[in-house]
């Protein structure tokens, strides 16, 4: 073993989760409802998911039989604010035990405060593009870190709100369902404004834990990357979806680098795949070397003034031994990004399980363990034993 396969002491190895794509059974979320409108993009319903309301420990406990020291999730709003100033202690107890079953498999719990889904009494307020929303998500916050935060290890504030703005208001894709410029941006302004005032709520409640934003990332690439109008647009879009955030995050405990693959703009817009290099099922390209690139951009763009962990990253295939070959190449480039004096504390792999992927419903698969869609039984593949192995020689091998 040769020192430059090896990762910094104290590295964090982790997988993750959301709330409502293993939970089951959320109902309560605009999700939910979006699954089920007609005429919807959804592949299919979330329905039971992987079952992990009732099914936590078993999942934390291969977690921590595979290597990993760490699993990120989310904690449901829908579930401990059903209704507006209505808080469940049912539901807050439930994560509470989630959380301290964690501490007995020895895993951190990294608990994420906003993963995509909101209240559907939130919504029928306004939602997101409307500036009460981040009252509302203040309050659930508080009380939920009141509740939940001497049991917290990370805490992450809001999950990728650069995709929930576009996606639900730029391309109509993901709730609310609308093409609208003015409310994309009154979203991104109300995202923003919540995760600057959310901070000091969570550092203020019991408890003594790191807190950052996870931002999704991508490798930008203006082709030719010599065209004036193609960089011109590669610049702008990227000032959107990804600078806005970054300008705020430099105070923060650390940034969470979310990234799957590259992003190609021309001239005229956004290209598909480069002929020649693979595509997986959910459209994108095969592009591992997209992490090491935003890892030097995000480091790059805040002046090394914040922390970077992998909050995500890993690849839906139906080919377990392609999403061994690009973890292994994304690693590669963390430790080239290491060795560059780049401050990267950890890695986590999307997902822990084969889950509920959102518009695509269960056909992409991300998981390091199958879930046997009847019977929920829990199979680790053979790119979770290799990954665990991994983490537990903290070293690429």
């Amino acid at each position: 073993m040769t020192s430059d396969t090896r990762f910094p002491d104290g590295f964090r190895w982790g997988t993750a989760t959301a709330a409502h794509q293993v939970e089951g059974g959320n109902w309560n979320n605009d999700w939910w409802a979006w699954e089920h409108a007609p005429g919807s993009p959804c592949e299919a319903p979330s329905g039971d998911a992987c079952d992990q309301w009732n099914r936590y420990d078993q999942d934390i406990a291969l977690c921590a039989a595979l290597g990993f020291d760490n699993y990120r999730f989310s904690i449901e709003w829908s579930r401990i604010e059903p209704e507006e100033g209505e808080f469940s202690s049912a539901a807050l107890d439930h994560y509470r035990r989630v959380m301290a079953a964690c501490h007995v498999h020895g895993i951190e719990p990294v608990v994420t405060f906003h993963h995509f889904t909101t209240p559907r009494w939130v919504v029928a307020e306004g939602g997101w593009h409307t500036p009460s929303t981040v009252d509302r998500f203040l309050r659930f916050a508080e009380r939920s870190v009141g509740a939940l935060g001497d049991l917290i290890g990370t805490a992450c504030t809001i999950n990728e709100p650069n995709i929930v703005s576009v996606m639900g208001y730029g391309l109509g894709l993901f709730p609310p369902g609308r093409v609208d410029r003015a409310e994309l941006e009154a979203a991104n302004v109300n995202f923003l404004d919540a995760h600057r005032r959310v901070v000091p709520v969570l550092k203020a409640g019991p408890g003594d834990f790191a807190v950052g934003l996870t931002l999704s990332m991508a490798d930008y690439q203006a082709v030719p990357d010599d065209d004036a109008d193609a960089v011109g647009r590669m610049e702008r879009e990227r000032r959107m979806m990804e600078d806005q955030f970054l300008d705020i995050v430099g105070d923060d405990d650390f940034l969470g680098v979310q990234v799957y693959s590259r992003t190609r703009i021309g001239p005229a817009g956004h290209l598909g795949p480069e002929a020649g290099v693979p595509t997986l099922p959910m459209g994108y390209e095969y592009w591992p070397q997209s992490l090491a690139a935003c890892l030097r951009r995000a480091w790059s763009y805040t002046s090394g003034s914040v922390p970077l962990v992998v909050t995500e990253n890993g690849i839906g295939t139906d080919d377990d031994a392609q999403r061994i070959e690009y973890v292994r190449t994304a690693l590669g480039g963390v430790l080239g990004c290491i060795a560059e004096g780049i401050d990267v504390r950890g890695y986590t792999y999307w997902s822990l399980l084969d889950n509920f992927e959102w518009a695509f419903g269960y056909r992409p698969r991300f998981g390091i363990i199958e879930v046997d869609r009847a019977t929920q039984a829990r199979t680790v593949k053979p790119s979770g034993q290799w990954l665990g192995a991994v983490a537990r020689a903290n070293a690429l091998t």
